[in-house]
């Protein structure tokens, strides 16, 4: 039996229960986020989010996956060295999930909500995704730039970000 794609649409804040449950399963399959946040739901409506989505299950209740939108800092603009329209955050898609097209959705969600002929989406990755990295060069993101975070990683270092901008 073929399952059905998930229903994505914007994040009420009802969600966020749900959101956090799921957040939980990512954690636990992937360590992501790295260290499991005090507060997850503030984790996941941090102080710059413009715009929020989740996908679905069919009973229109059980999050299968999130993705936000943030405003770009100065910071994200001189790392990817061109104007930013927004960055692609909190992206996540629970394991029994996986193979449905639901992080594709989520992301056409965020990029059809981005004017097209604006500045680029840009996003960042841990160089520890590799499964998100593929998945991002696969579907045309590209890598314009590498840099260390302020946090650890799972070998106690900081981190290595990738950075990315849309096709």
């Amino acid at each position: 039996m073929t399952r059905r794609p998930a229903l994505i649409r914007p994040r009420t804040a009802d969600d966020l229960p749900a959101c956090v449950l799921a957040l939980q399963e990512v954690h636990a399959a992937d360590r992501y986020p790295v260290d499991w946040p005090t507060d997850p739901a503030g984790w996941l409506t941090p102080d710059d989010l413009a715009q929020a989505w989740v996908a679905v299950d069919d009973d229109g209740r059980t999050v299968l996956g999130h993705v936000g939108l943030a405003r770009p800092d100065q910071h994200v603009r001189r790392l990817v060295g061109v104007p930013v329209g927004a960055v692609v955050s909190r992206l996540f898609v629970v394991p029994r999930a996986r193979g449905r097209s639901v992080a594709a959705g989520l992301l056409a969600a965020a990029r059809a909500a981005h004017a097209a002929d604006g500045p680029p989406l840009a996003l960042e990755v841990s160089s520890e995704g590799r499964a998100a990295i593929a998945f991002y060069e696969r579907t045309g993101w590209r890598r314009v730039a590498s840099s260390r975070a302020d946090w650890l990683n799972a070998a106690g270092e900081p981190a290595l970000l990738h950075h990315y901008v849309n096709p």
